[in-house]
Protein backbone atom coordinates (compact mmCIF):
# COMPACT_ATOMS: atom_id res chain seq x y z
CA UNK A 1 0.00 0.00 0.00
CA UNK A 2 1.12 3.29 -0.76
CA UNK A 3 2.59 5.95 1.89
CA UNK A 4 -0.96 6.70 3.83
CA UNK A 5 0.45 10.71 4.42
CA UNK A 6 0.30 11.20 0.25
CA UNK A 7 -3.59 11.71 0.87
CA UNK A 8 -5.17 14.95 0.98
CA UNK A 9 -8.76 13.80 0.71
CA UNK A 10 -10.20 10.44 2.37
CA UNK A 11 -13.95 9.38 1.38
CA UNK A 12 -14.96 6.10 3.15
CA UNK A 13 -17.62 5.05 1.35
CA UNK A 14 -17.76 3.67 -2.39
CA UNK A 15 -21.81 3.71 -3.08
CA UNK A 16 -23.18 5.96 -5.67
CA UNK A 17 -22.99 9.75 -3.46
CA UNK A 18 -18.89 8.57 -2.50
CA UNK A 19 -18.04 7.00 -5.56
CA UNK A 20 -19.29 10.45 -7.93
CA UNK A 21 -17.33 12.55 -5.20
CA UNK A 22 -14.04 11.09 -5.81
CA UNK A 23 -14.70 11.21 -9.46
CA UNK A 24 -15.55 14.94 -9.80
CA UNK A 25 -12.52 15.51 -7.43
CA UNK A 26 -9.96 13.28 -10.07
CA UNK A 27 -8.54 16.45 -11.50
CA UNK A 28 -8.45 18.75 -7.89
CA UNK A 29 -4.62 18.12 -8.00
CA UNK A 30 -5.59 16.56 -4.23
CA UNK A 31 -4.35 13.48 -3.89
CA UNK A 32 -7.29 10.82 -3.01
CA UNK A 33 -7.93 7.97 -1.32
CA UNK A 34 -11.29 5.56 -1.00
CA UNK A 35 -12.37 2.95 1.14
CA UNK A 36 -15.31 0.87 0.28
CA UNK A 37 -15.17 -2.69 1.58
CA UNK A 38 -17.72 -4.46 -1.10
CA UNK A 39 -16.29 -2.79 -4.29
CA UNK A 40 -19.20 -3.91 -6.98
CA UNK A 41 -18.26 -6.18 -9.46
CA UNK A 42 -18.79 -5.71 -13.21
CA UNK A 43 -22.32 -6.23 -14.30
CA UNK A 44 -23.73 -8.95 -16.78
CA UNK A 45 -25.55 -6.71 -19.66
CA UNK A 46 -29.19 -8.27 -18.70
CA UNK A 47 -29.93 -9.69 -15.40
CA UNK A 48 -32.45 -8.93 -13.19
CA UNK A 49 -33.86 -5.62 -12.37
CA UNK A 50 -32.63 -4.29 -9.24
CA UNK A 51 -34.94 -3.09 -6.69
CA UNK A 52 -33.76 0.01 -5.88
CA UNK A 53 -34.67 2.69 -8.82
CA UNK A 54 -34.41 5.72 -8.64
CA UNK A 55 -35.55 9.06 -10.43
CA UNK A 56 -32.68 10.94 -11.22
CA UNK A 57 -32.94 14.95 -11.90
CA UNK A 58 -31.92 16.09 -15.30
CA UNK A 59 -28.98 18.30 -13.54
CA UNK A 60 -27.77 15.02 -12.41
CA UNK A 61 -27.89 13.35 -15.36
CA UNK A 62 -25.63 16.39 -16.85
CA UNK A 63 -23.16 15.92 -14.02
CA UNK A 64 -22.68 12.21 -14.58
CA UNK A 65 -22.39 12.46 -18.07
CA UNK A 66 -19.34 15.27 -17.75
CA UNK A 67 -17.80 12.52 -15.47
CA UNK A 68 -18.16 9.88 -18.01
CA UNK A 69 -20.26 7.43 -15.98
CA UNK A 70 -23.70 7.87 -17.58
CA UNK A 71 -21.98 6.66 -20.91
CA UNK A 72 -21.33 3.21 -19.14
CA UNK A 73 -25.03 2.73 -18.71
CA UNK A 74 -27.19 0.39 -20.73
CA UNK A 75 -29.48 2.33 -22.31
CA UNK A 76 -31.97 0.16 -23.05
CA UNK A 77 -32.19 -0.27 -19.02
CA UNK A 78 -33.23 3.32 -18.65
CA UNK A 79 -36.63 4.93 -19.16
CA UNK A 80 -37.65 8.79 -19.14
CA UNK A 81 -40.20 10.74 -17.41
CA UNK A 82 -42.34 13.16 -19.43
CA UNK A 83 -45.16 13.28 -17.37
CA UNK A 84 -46.06 12.79 -14.06
CA UNK A 85 -49.28 12.85 -12.15
CA UNK A 86 -50.12 13.51 -8.54
CA UNK A 87 -53.60 12.25 -7.06
CA UNK A 88 -54.83 13.28 -3.28
CA UNK A 89 -57.46 10.98 -1.70
CA UNK A 90 -60.45 12.87 -2.76
CA UNK A 91 -59.89 14.16 -5.33
CA UNK A 92 -57.33 16.97 -5.74
CA UNK A 93 -54.53 16.17 -8.27
CA UNK A 94 -51.28 17.91 -9.85
CA UNK A 95 -50.01 17.63 -13.45
CA UNK A 96 -46.15 18.12 -14.87
CA UNK A 97 -45.27 17.62 -18.50
CA UNK A 98 -41.77 18.27 -19.60
CA UNK A 99 -42.65 19.23 -22.88
CA UNK A 100 -44.91 22.41 -21.27
CA UNK A 101 -41.64 22.78 -19.07
CA UNK A 102 -39.37 23.32 -22.06
CA UNK A 103 -36.99 20.52 -21.06
CA UNK A 104 -36.69 16.71 -22.69
CA UNK A 105 -37.68 15.07 -19.93
CA UNK A 106 -38.66 15.31 -16.28
CA UNK A 107 -36.06 12.55 -14.87
CA UNK A 108 -34.24 9.60 -16.14
CA UNK A 109 -35.20 6.28 -13.99
CA UNK A 110 -32.39 4.07 -13.19
CA UNK A 111 -31.45 0.88 -11.30
CA UNK A 112 -28.80 1.95 -8.15
CA UNK A 113 -26.88 -0.87 -9.07
CA UNK A 114 -26.48 0.25 -12.73
CA UNK A 115 -25.54 3.91 -12.10
CA UNK A 116 -22.91 2.43 -9.21
CA UNK A 117 -21.21 0.57 -12.08
CA UNK A 118 -21.08 3.12 -14.19
CA UNK A 119 -19.18 5.26 -11.84
CA UNK A 120 -16.30 2.26 -10.90
CA UNK A 121 -15.87 1.45 -14.23
CA UNK A 122 -14.48 5.31 -14.17
CA UNK A 123 -12.39 4.71 -10.93
CA UNK A 124 -11.47 1.63 -12.30
CA UNK A 125 -10.09 3.99 -15.51
CA UNK A 126 -8.36 6.60 -13.58
CA UNK A 127 -5.35 6.30 -11.85
CA UNK A 128 -6.06 9.80 -10.09
CA UNK A 129 -7.91 7.65 -6.79
CA UNK A 130 -6.35 5.32 -4.90
CA UNK A 131 -8.79 2.60 -4.33
CA UNK A 132 -8.88 0.47 -1.04
CA UNK A 133 -11.69 -2.54 -1.33
CA UNK A 134 -12.18 -5.76 0.56
CA UNK A 135 -11.15 -4.51 4.60
CA UNK A 136 -13.54 -2.96 6.82
CA UNK A 137 -12.62 0.28 8.56
CA UNK A 138 -11.41 -0.43 12.66
CA UNK A 139 -10.35 2.98 14.06
CA UNK A 140 -10.70 6.71 13.54
CA UNK A 141 -9.06 9.31 15.30
CA UNK A 142 -8.41 13.17 14.23
CA UNK A 143 -5.55 15.10 15.30
CA UNK A 144 -4.66 19.22 14.78
CA UNK A 145 -3.39 18.02 11.46
CA UNK A 146 -4.63 15.11 9.69
CA UNK A 147 -7.23 12.39 10.59
CA UNK A 148 -6.06 8.74 10.88
CA UNK A 149 -8.08 5.29 9.44
CA UNK A 150 -6.81 2.26 10.51
CA UNK A 151 -7.97 -0.60 8.76
CA UNK A 152 -8.41 -4.17 9.87
CA UNK A 153 -5.34 -5.52 8.61
CA UNK A 154 -3.42 -3.09 10.40
CA UNK A 155 -2.93 -0.41 7.60
CA UNK A 156 -3.82 3.08 8.30
CA UNK A 157 -4.13 6.22 5.83
CA UNK A 158 -4.07 9.64 7.20
CA UNK A 159 -5.65 12.41 5.23
CA UNK A 160 -6.08 16.36 6.12
CA UNK A 161 -10.40 15.77 4.87
CA UNK A 162 -11.99 12.59 5.76
CA UNK A 163 -15.60 12.58 4.08
CA UNK A 164 -17.82 10.19 5.79
CA UNK A 165 -20.39 8.67 2.31
CA UNK A 166 -20.57 5.29 4.25
CA UNK A 167 -24.87 5.85 4.28
CA UNK A 168 -27.74 6.42 6.98
CA UNK A 169 -26.14 4.64 9.71
CA UNK A 170 -22.87 6.40 9.24
CA UNK A 171 -19.59 4.58 10.82
CA UNK A 172 -17.90 7.63 10.51
CA UNK A 173 -20.53 9.79 11.55
CA UNK A 174 -20.19 7.55 15.33
CA UNK A 175 -16.14 7.50 15.16
CA UNK A 176 -16.50 11.66 15.39
CA UNK A 177 -19.13 11.42 18.11
CA UNK A 178 -21.68 13.29 16.24
CA UNK A 179 -24.81 12.31 18.03
CA UNK A 180 -27.60 12.65 16.29
CA UNK A 181 -31.66 12.21 16.96
CA UNK A 182 -33.36 10.91 14.06
CA UNK A 183 -37.10 11.06 13.59
CA UNK A 184 -39.37 8.09 12.80
CA UNK A 185 -42.04 8.48 10.56
CA UNK A 186 -43.71 5.44 11.95
CA UNK A 187 -44.06 4.16 8.62
CA UNK A 188 -42.16 1.44 6.18
CA UNK A 189 -41.49 1.96 2.32
CA UNK A 190 -41.70 -1.48 0.57
CA UNK A 191 -39.83 -1.67 -3.29
CA UNK A 192 -40.46 -3.94 -5.75
CA UNK A 193 -41.25 -4.03 -9.26
CA UNK A 194 -43.43 -5.40 -11.30
CA UNK A 195 -44.97 -6.23 -15.61
CA UNK A 196 -47.90 -3.97 -16.48
CA UNK A 197 -50.99 -5.04 -18.47
CA UNK A 198 -51.24 -1.70 -19.56
CA UNK A 199 -48.15 0.70 -21.36
CA UNK A 200 -47.07 3.35 -18.55
CA UNK A 201 -46.54 5.93 -21.33
CA UNK A 202 -43.76 6.93 -19.79
CA UNK A 203 -45.47 8.28 -16.61
CA UNK A 204 -44.75 8.76 -13.23
CA UNK A 205 -47.75 8.57 -10.92
CA UNK A 206 -48.20 8.92 -7.45
CA UNK A 207 -51.28 8.95 -5.10
CA UNK A 208 -51.21 10.44 -1.59
CA UNK A 209 -53.97 8.69 0.71
CA UNK A 210 -54.50 9.01 4.70
CA UNK A 211 -52.84 5.90 5.15
CA UNK A 212 -49.51 6.28 3.20
CA UNK A 213 -48.25 7.27 -0.31
CA UNK A 214 -47.84 5.31 -3.30
CA UNK A 215 -45.34 5.57 -6.29
CA UNK A 216 -45.28 4.30 -9.54
CA UNK A 217 -42.31 5.08 -11.73
CA UNK A 218 -41.71 3.76 -15.36
CA UNK A 219 -39.15 1.41 -16.30
CA UNK A 220 -38.36 0.27 -19.96
CA UNK A 221 -41.05 -1.55 -21.48
CA UNK A 222 -44.02 -2.54 -19.63
CA UNK A 223 -42.83 -2.50 -16.34
CA UNK A 224 -42.64 -0.23 -13.49
CA UNK A 225 -41.46 0.14 -10.50
CA UNK A 226 -43.30 0.94 -6.65
CA UNK A 227 -42.14 2.67 -3.65
CA UNK A 228 -45.08 2.51 -1.40
CA UNK A 229 -44.53 3.95 2.53
CA UNK A 230 -46.90 2.49 4.92
CA UNK A 231 -47.60 2.25 8.57
CA UNK A 232 -45.49 -0.95 10.08
CA UNK A 233 -48.24 -2.79 10.48
CA UNK A 234 -49.53 -2.79 7.25
CA UNK A 235 -46.51 -2.95 5.81
CA UNK A 236 -45.78 -6.60 7.21
CA UNK A 237 -48.74 -7.52 6.18
CA UNK A 238 -48.31 -6.88 2.32
CA UNK A 239 -44.60 -8.14 2.68
CA UNK A 240 -46.67 -11.06 4.15
CA UNK A 241 -48.68 -11.40 0.46
CA UNK A 242 -48.35 -13.86 -1.69
CA UNK A 243 -46.96 -12.59 -5.08
CA UNK A 244 -50.73 -12.48 -6.72
CA UNK A 245 -51.82 -10.88 -3.79
CA UNK A 246 -49.55 -8.29 -2.98
CA UNK A 247 -49.80 -7.45 -6.89
CA UNK A 248 -53.98 -7.29 -6.62
CA UNK A 249 -53.12 -4.74 -3.91
CA UNK A 250 -50.65 -2.52 -5.33
CA UNK A 251 -52.84 -2.69 -8.88
CA UNK A 252 -56.16 -1.60 -6.62
CA UNK A 253 -54.23 1.18 -4.62
CA UNK A 254 -53.00 2.53 -8.07
CA UNK A 255 -56.29 2.67 -9.16
CA UNK A 256 -55.60 0.24 -12.03
CA UNK A 257 -53.67 2.53 -13.70
CA UNK A 258 -51.81 0.44 -15.93
CA UNK A 259 -54.18 -2.73 -15.45
CA UNK A 260 -52.98 -5.72 -13.83
CA UNK A 261 -49.70 -6.64 -12.61
CA UNK A 262 -47.02 -8.95 -12.25
CA UNK A 263 -44.60 -9.44 -10.04
CA UNK A 264 -40.78 -9.42 -11.40
CA UNK A 265 -38.78 -8.57 -8.12
CA UNK A 266 -39.19 -9.72 -4.43
CA UNK A 267 -40.39 -7.01 -2.73
CA UNK A 268 -38.21 -5.23 0.18
CA UNK A 269 -39.23 -2.93 2.88
CA UNK A 270 -37.20 -0.41 5.11
CA UNK A 271 -38.42 1.81 8.06
CA UNK A 272 -38.59 5.61 7.26
CA UNK A 273 -37.43 8.44 9.30
CA UNK A 274 -36.13 11.69 9.10
CA UNK A 275 -32.22 13.08 10.40
CA UNK A 276 -30.63 16.16 10.30
CA UNK A 277 -27.61 16.65 12.24
CA UNK A 278 -27.63 20.45 12.21
CA UNK A 279 -23.86 20.78 10.80
CA UNK A 280 -22.31 18.65 7.55
CA UNK A 281 -18.75 19.66 8.70
CA UNK A 282 -16.13 19.22 11.84
CA UNK A 283 -12.86 19.98 11.40
CA UNK A 284 -11.30 17.59 8.58
CA UNK A 285 -14.45 15.94 8.42
CA UNK A 286 -17.27 16.58 5.89
CA UNK A 287 -20.58 14.30 5.41
CA UNK A 288 -22.19 13.77 1.91
CA UNK A 289 -25.54 11.77 1.59
CA UNK A 290 -26.93 9.48 3.75
CA UNK A 291 -24.88 10.00 6.47
CA UNK A 292 -25.64 13.73 6.80
CA UNK A 293 -29.41 13.80 6.01
CA UNK A 294 -32.30 11.42 5.06
CA UNK A 295 -35.53 12.46 3.72
CA UNK A 296 -39.23 10.84 3.00
CA UNK A 297 -38.86 8.94 -0.32
CA UNK A 298 -42.34 10.56 -1.42
CA UNK A 299 -40.43 13.07 -3.45
CA UNK A 300 -37.83 10.44 -4.65
CA UNK A 301 -34.80 12.81 -3.68
CA UNK A 302 -32.74 11.35 -1.19
CA UNK A 303 -30.52 10.11 -3.98
CA UNK A 304 -30.48 13.37 -5.92
CA UNK A 305 -29.85 15.38 -2.62
CA UNK A 306 -26.55 13.13 -1.96
CA UNK A 307 -25.28 13.66 -5.66
CA UNK A 308 -25.83 17.17 -5.36
CA UNK A 309 -24.09 17.01 -1.45
CA UNK A 310 -21.03 15.53 -3.89
CA UNK A 311 -21.39 18.28 -6.52
CA UNK A 312 -20.87 21.61 -4.11
CA UNK A 313 -18.13 19.68 -1.80
CA UNK A 314 -16.01 19.11 -5.00
CA UNK A 315 -16.32 22.78 -6.23
CA UNK A 316 -15.46 23.89 -2.93
CA UNK A 317 -12.31 21.91 -3.18
CA UNK A 318 -11.66 22.68 -6.26
CA UNK A 319 -12.07 26.39 -5.53
CA UNK A 320 -10.56 26.31 -2.22
CA UNK A 321 -8.14 29.68 -3.18
CA UNK A 322 -6.12 30.52 -0.44
CA UNK A 323 -7.34 27.51 1.65
CA UNK A 324 -3.93 25.04 0.69
CA UNK A 325 -5.40 22.83 3.60
CA UNK A 326 -8.35 20.64 2.38
CA UNK A 327 -9.61 19.94 5.77
CA UNK A 328 -9.81 23.95 7.13
CA UNK A 329 -12.66 24.15 8.85
CA UNK A 330 -13.43 27.79 7.31
CA UNK A 331 -13.35 26.47 3.80
CA UNK A 332 -15.74 23.23 4.88
CA UNK A 333 -18.28 25.98 6.02
CA UNK A 334 -18.37 26.84 2.46
CA UNK A 335 -19.84 23.64 1.44
CA UNK A 336 -22.19 23.16 4.80
CA UNK A 337 -23.84 26.64 4.06
CA UNK A 338 -23.86 26.09 0.43
CA UNK A 339 -26.27 22.99 1.09
CA UNK A 340 -28.09 23.27 4.33
CA UNK A 341 -31.21 25.66 2.61
CA UNK A 342 -31.64 22.92 -0.43
CA UNK A 343 -31.38 19.96 2.33
CA UNK A 344 -34.09 21.81 5.14
CA UNK A 345 -36.16 22.99 2.13
CA UNK A 346 -36.26 19.30 1.13
CA UNK A 347 -37.43 18.01 4.77
CA UNK A 348 -39.85 20.99 5.34
CA UNK A 349 -41.58 20.05 2.17
CA UNK A 350 -41.19 16.20 2.60
CA UNK A 351 -42.39 16.46 6.20
CA UNK A 352 -45.17 18.48 5.81
CA UNK A 353 -46.79 16.35 2.92
CA UNK A 354 -46.40 13.68 5.44
CA UNK A 355 -48.27 15.08 7.93
CA UNK A 356 -50.44 16.64 5.81
CA UNK A 357 -52.02 13.24 4.22
CA UNK A 358 -51.25 11.09 6.84
CA UNK A 359 -54.28 12.84 8.66
CA UNK A 360 -57.81 12.00 9.28
CA UNK A 361 -59.19 14.60 9.74
CA UNK A 362 -62.02 15.81 7.29
CA UNK A 363 -60.88 19.20 7.28
CA UNK A 364 -57.36 18.67 6.22
CA UNK A 365 -58.14 16.38 4.06
CA UNK A 366 -60.60 18.68 1.86
CA UNK A 367 -58.10 21.50 2.11
CA UNK A 368 -55.12 19.53 1.08
CA UNK A 369 -57.10 18.23 -2.08
CA UNK A 370 -58.24 21.52 -3.03
CA UNK A 371 -54.27 22.38 -2.24
CA UNK A 372 -53.03 20.18 -5.24
CA UNK A 373 -56.02 21.38 -7.81
CA UNK A 374 -55.28 25.09 -7.12
CA UNK A 375 -51.48 24.54 -7.51
CA UNK A 376 -52.08 22.52 -10.70
CA UNK A 377 -54.05 25.56 -11.98
CA UNK A 378 -51.60 28.39 -11.12
CA UNK A 379 -49.12 27.65 -13.86
CA UNK A 380 -45.94 29.73 -11.50
CA UNK A 381 -46.23 27.85 -8.87
CA UNK A 382 -46.68 24.56 -11.14
CA UNK A 383 -43.29 25.82 -12.50
CA UNK A 384 -41.37 26.42 -9.45
CA UNK A 385 -42.14 23.31 -8.15
CA UNK A 386 -41.10 21.78 -11.18
CA UNK A 387 -37.39 23.77 -10.99
CA UNK A 388 -36.74 22.48 -7.25
CA UNK A 389 -37.99 18.92 -8.32
CA UNK A 390 -35.58 18.82 -11.79
CA UNK A 391 -32.52 20.54 -9.39
CA UNK A 392 -33.14 23.80 -11.76
CA UNK A 393 -34.04 26.40 -9.48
Amino acid sequence: MRNAADFDILIVGGGLVGAALALALRDSGLRLALVERGAPQPLPPGDDWDARIYAITPANVRALQRLGAWAHLDAARLAPVYTMQVWGDDGGQIAFSADRLGVPALAAIAESRRVLDGLWIRLRESDAVHCVTGLDCDALTWEAERACLRLTDGAELTARLVVGADGRDSWVRDQAGIDIHPHSYQQWGIVANFATEKPHGQTARQWFTPDGVLAYLPLPGNRISIVWSVEETKAQALMALPPDALCADVAAAGRHAVGALRLITPPAAFPLRRLNIGSLVRPRLALVGDAAHNVHPLAGQGVNLGFQDAWRLAETLHRRGVYRDCGDYHLLRRYDRARQEDILAMQIVTEGLQRLFNNRDPLLGWARNLGLSAANRLTGVKHLLARRALGTG
